[in-house]
């Protein structure tokens, strides 16, 4: 087995074949290879978007793209302007991939399937003679006269160029740590949060657009959320799980989590839109009747929470009732104890200290042969493309300066 090549890349995820394909499609002549620590490359590409494979995101714009990203918004706006959304679009497509974009943004390739994206990279890799070496456990990496020195469980690999995109992997983290590097500790990111209310789990599978508050603290969002047998989830959630990951860690994930069924309604336009019902429809059954149409069940749930029948007749809703309604409408709160990672995918919070990255290039600003892709970073964003957006950014920036 051949051990020396001229770029080396550390992963055999999304970050790490992005990055071995520009770099042999720009530098022909060069050696390259991925060292993959499992059987298979490209495992978590293969479960992304439920096994469809969410690309990127229609975002188009550098300066609305990195308001995406809780860590890294300001070192990527830069990175953005040289390979965006767009660019992705237009790299697939050159390849035989078309994409399509979803009503929320999300972009996906038209065939809806994950493989294709894995075809399109295992067929890049052969046509331009990238070696694959799977079952490679890194175990130490160091630098020796102008040369990495890459050893695993089988062998040793030496390069001149190292590009490390391992994603969050603790392992690697210890090691870049003893290179001098610092590393963020990693947290949780994008997780969904457990409620053990079970009037309110019985009303699984119910979704709604509301505002979000994390009592005692600053975070809040508005947005989807879906009601679930072991809690809340949806874009809403998941947006206030990335923003807050830091946060909420340190709070032991048990905190009180306040939700307005109105979204940004304050309490006194709440109580007037109840008034205007009550006044209207004086002859109707309340149940039959819901404020902002929301769906029956939990109109109803409503209800009972504010000690209203639901067969009672607006125009018997007392004044107490309504200012009870108008509460929970409002700033309904539970007790969250408990988190679960989102579908298959999990994302961290932490790695290797941004400060510590010239973002014009990728590189390590320790060693001038040593750079970075992917997850590997203190990089992270909220759900619907963004992730990957950042692995395939790094990854094209990085060939473009490998030898520059």
């Amino acid at each position: 087995m051949k051990n020396n090549f001229d770029i080396l890349i550390v992963g055999g995820g999304a970050a790490g074949f992005f990055t071995a394909i520009n770099c042999a499609e720009k530098y022909p002549s060069a050696t390259v290879a991925i060292l993959e620590r499992g059987k298979e490359v490209l495992s978590k590409v293969r479960v992304s978007g439920g096994g469809r494979c969410n690309v990127t995101h229609a975002c188009f714009v550098a300066n609305d793209l990195v308001k995406n990203y809780p860590r890294g918004e300001k070192e990527l706006k830069g990175p953005f302007h040289q390979f965006c959304s767009g660019d992705t679009v237009a790299w697939f497509e050159e390849r035989g991939v078309k994409l399509k974009t979803e009503s929320d943004g999300r972009m996906f390739p038209v065939s809806n399937s994950s493989q294709t994206i894995i075809d399109c990279f295992i067929s890049l890799a052969k046509k331009h003679k990238i070696e694959i070496l799977t079952q490679q456990s890194v175990q130490t990496i160091f630098y020796k006269d102008e040369s990495w020195k890459i050893e695993t469980l089988q062998q040793q690999f030496t390069s001149e160029k190292l590009i490390v995109a391992t994603g969050s992997n603790p392992k690697i983290w210890n090691l870049l740590q003893t290179l001098g590097h610092s590393i963020v500790e990693p947290v949780p990111s994008l997780f969904t949060f457990n409620i053990t209310d079970k009037n309110l789990t019985h009303l699984m599978g119910i979704s709604a657009h509301v505002g979000l508050k994390v009592q005692n603290t600053k975070l809040a969002t508005q947005g989807p959320m879906l009601i679930t047998h072991w809690g809340i989830s949806g874009p809403a959630v998941l947006r206030l799980s990335a923003w807050g990951a830091r946060v909420l860690a340190e709070m032991n994930y048990t905190f009180t989590i306040q939700i307005n069924w109105l979204v940004d309604t304050t309490s006194e336009d709440a109580t007037a839109m109840l008034l205007e019902l009550k006044n209207t429809h004086t002859k109707n059954y309340i149940i039959n009747k819901p404020l902002a149409d929301f769906p029956k069940r939990l109109w109803e749930y409503f209800l009972t929470l504010a000690n209203i029948e639901p067969t009672q007749k607006w125009a018997d809703v007392t004044k107490k009732q309504l200012q009870k309604l108008t509460e929970i409408l409002c700033a309904t709160e539970y007790i969250v104890s408990g988190k679960s990672t989102f579908k298959e995918e999990f994302v961290t919070a932490g790695g290797v200290n941004l400060k510590e990255i010239n973002f014009k290039t990728m590189q390590s600003k320790l060693f001038s042969n040593l750079y970075f892709a992917g997850e590997v970073l203190n990089i992270d964003a909220i759900t619907g493309g963004f992730n990957f957006q950042n692995a395939w950014t790094g990854g094209f920036i990085i060939s473009e300066h490998l030898y520059n």
